[in-house]
């Protein structure tokens, strides 16, 4: 480990990881920032290499215990400073900058396993649960469709309660995932009201779950599937939240192929 080093409240360093608050900054610099000792905590535990770390003196008492554990510089700045590079309105006092890695979509679904779609949702806080629910439930490769959040986003990191570190994630265009898929032989399937109930659905282990923007749904996006889910609603009530739709499908798609209902080898699509 490596003593803390104190920096200034103007110093470059800082403007650096400012820019991390940004889509732009993130894509530009192939990075984003972590805050917090529970993310700090995750991100370590998953094997993610940590670049640096910014704290202040009460946010490095909280974190001093994982700092020993990495040996990276580690940076004491006023509190100004902390409220300038956090995106949060308090800060927890203490930041890491780490790398933002992608993984090529057709290595994604080579692995010939379910895979979630993100297809243009916008709420990062929906998308940071699809990933917490896609580790749960035994999914690991996720494809973020492009024009909506990106799966750096603060929030979506903070929701993911550090499953964003531990899943596979590539980011891709409609027609892009649309042909990967007809290539891979996997069966694309919308959440649509007007898809088959969920009770009655045959899935393939090549499928990919495509859950949609929370007011347009899938077709915003996704100009054809292959097949749709729906789930059946009992009581009143205009539509499931996108990331509660989400997990219940593809909650009940592994759950089938724990049972063995599909072979492993079924490349069939619905």
């Amino acid at each position: 480990m490596r003593g803390p080093q104190p920096l200034g409240a103007h110093s470059p360093k800082l403007d650096a990881v400012r820019a991390l608050r940004t889509k732009a900054g993130r894509r530009e610099r192939a990075r984003f920032s972590i805050e917090g000792p529970t993310l700090l905590e995750e991100a370590l535990s998953s094997g993610v290499p940590i670049e640096a770390l910014y704290a202040t003196e009460d946010g490095y008492a909280k974190i001093g215990r994982l700092a020993e554990r990495i040996d990276v510089p580690v940076y004491m700045i006023p509190d100004r400073a902390m409220a300038r590079i956090s995106d949060l309105e308090t800060p927890p006092g203490s930041l890491a900058v780490v790398p933002a890695v992608l993984a090529p979509l057709e290595k994604l679904l080579g692995e010939g396993e379910p895979v979630l779609l993100i297809a243009g949702v916008g709420d990062p806080g929906n998308a940071g649960t699809l990933l917490r629910s896609a580790e749960i439930f035994g999914i690991r490769g996720v494809i973020f469709g492009t024009d909506g959040v990106e799966p750096h986003n603060p929030k979506v990191v903070r929701g993911s309660m550090g499953a964003i570190f531990r899943l596979s994630i590539a980011v891709a265009g409609a027609e892009e995932v649309r042909a990967a898929a007809g290539h891979e032989g996997y069966a694309l399937l919308a959440t649509s009201r007007e898809g088959t109930p969920i009770g009655q659905m045959r899935f393939s282990r090549r499928s990919i779950v495509a859950v949609g923007n929370e007011r347009r749904g899938v077709a915003a996006w996704l100009p054809s599937w292959d097949g749709a889910v729906s789930i059946p609603q009992r009581g009143r009530g205009e539509s499931l939240n996108a990331a509660v739709a989400g997990s219940i499908i593809i909650h009940a798609l592994m759950q089938q192929l724990d049972d063995k209902i599909l072979p492993d080898s079924n490349r069939e699509k619905p």
